[in-house]
């Protein structure tokens, strides 16, 4: 039987994620392909991923061990996510 595993459509790019709120919260880390590890300023790891869905377009998930969630895209601007709570974090990829 073959597993059910999402495909991405091109390879997606690693490097250094940073991620900031308004009010200055911030979570970080690196990523190496679609897999992507973030710690935030108290400490709790996210997880996420990476989904290429065009030449410039970029979906991300990322999800922390208390069932917190944040997700959104990128494009040439820029990355902005919203959190379950509809606070919007913008960020970067180095």
């Amino acid at each position: 039987m073959r597993s059910k595993r999402r495909r991405s459509r091109g390879p997606v790019n690693g490097g250094f994620f940073r991620f900031e709120t308004e009010d200055r919260r911030a979570i970080f880390g690196t990523g190496d392909g679609d897999f992507i590890r973030l710690r935030d300023e108290f400490g709790n790891t996210w997880l996420g991923r990476a989904d290429q869905l065009g030449e410039t377009l970029t979906r991300y998930y990322f999800r922390d061990a208390e069932g917190n969630s944040v997700s959104g895209i990128s494009d040439n601007s820029g990355i902005l996510l919203r959190d379950q709570n509809g606070k919007s974090w913008r960020g970067y990829i180095v």
